[in-house]
């Protein structure tokens, strides 16, 4: 279904200055081929916080893939962060730490290391690499590999700052010509909107999206970014944004999905045949938006 001109989920996107880039629907009219996927993920609001709201989101969904029936599974952080990487929220209720609830089953961390793929985590304001530990702007309860013992012994090599806009090493992996096939992109308390302001989120995004979408790797054609917020108030209903060549501008989809239907996404796209956890029941999201 294509929003209709005037639809109040894209009103507020009359700012030039975040207007969203036309990054979706180039090649709407091929047979997709996604073989990498980029999840970024936003804390905190509802669907209706942030569609209508936040200019520069609420255009990218303009012009790319909108999810209006997406919800989270539970609250607070944590549980969610660990369903939409591993298929189960392992029992968690709580936002424990690393050291206090460490998880040694798989996630698609691991599936990535096991099928030989190259996988990245990418944390904003993180202090040193792979820190289990929260201080200042950064949250570790926000970086869900982590968690995870399976990849332990190469989490300093693999979860690391984002580093600079421009320079840093988000920037590097996506213009190098070998960008990992999984990335997990995590803004620190303020940017993404848990501490700070939609709007303060909704800047950083109008400079990290473009950034992603003008890159090497995302021009190359074969490359998904996942927008999705963590949880939400009332039923948990949170807006997710599907940008891809492939997704035609202006596609919503009222499809029932949640966090475990973007992993089963995730290992779809990246050709893995055994799903994590509830992600063997949650199928749609691929579907939904031509990935």
């Amino acid at each position: 279904m294509v929003v209709a001109p005037g639809s109040p989920a894209v009103a507020a996107a009359t700012t030039p200055a975040v207007s969203a880039p036309a990054a979706c629907g180039r090649l709407a009219r091929r047979v997709p081929v996604i073989h990498r996927v980029i999840v970024v993920v936003m804390e905190n609001h509802s669907y209706s916080d942030v569609i209508g709201h936040a200019p520069f989101v609420t255009s990218l969904a303009h012009r790319c893939g909108l999810a209006k029936n997406y919800h989270a599974i539970s609250h607070p952080s944590l549980p969610n962060y660990l369903a939409m990487t591993s298929g189960s929220t392992h029992g968690i209720h709580s936002d424990c730490t690393p050291s206090e609830c460490p998880q040694r089953g798989r996630s698609i961390f691991s599936q990535v290391t096991n099928h030989r793929l190259r996988w990245r985590s990418y944390a904003e304001s993180m202090p040193v690499t792979c820190d289990t530990g929260s201080s200042g702007l950064y949250a570790a309860r926000h970086v869900p590999a982590v968690y995870y013992l399976q990849v332990r012994s190469i989490c300093h090599s693999h979860v690391r700052a984002t580093g600079a806009l421009a320079t840093g090493r988000l920037h590097h992996a996506l213009n190098s010509g070998h960008a990992p096939s999984y990335m997990f992109v995590t803004p620190n308390l303020c940017n993404d909107m848990h501490d700070c302001s939609v709007s303060t989120g909704d800047a950083w995004l109008s400079r990290w999206i473009p950034m992603m979408t003008r890159s090497r790797a995302y021009r190359a054609g074969h490359t998904v970014i996942l927008l999705v917020w963590d949880e939400g108030g009332g039923d948990n209903q949170v807006p997710l944004i599907a940008v891809s060549p492939y997704t035609r501008a202006g596609t919503v989809s009222s499809r029932a999905l949640n966090h475990y239907s973007i992993l089963r996404a995730s290992e779809h796209l990246l050709g893995f045949h055994r799903y994590l956890g509830a992600a063997k029941v949650y199928s749609g999201l691929a579907k939904a938006f031509h990935l």
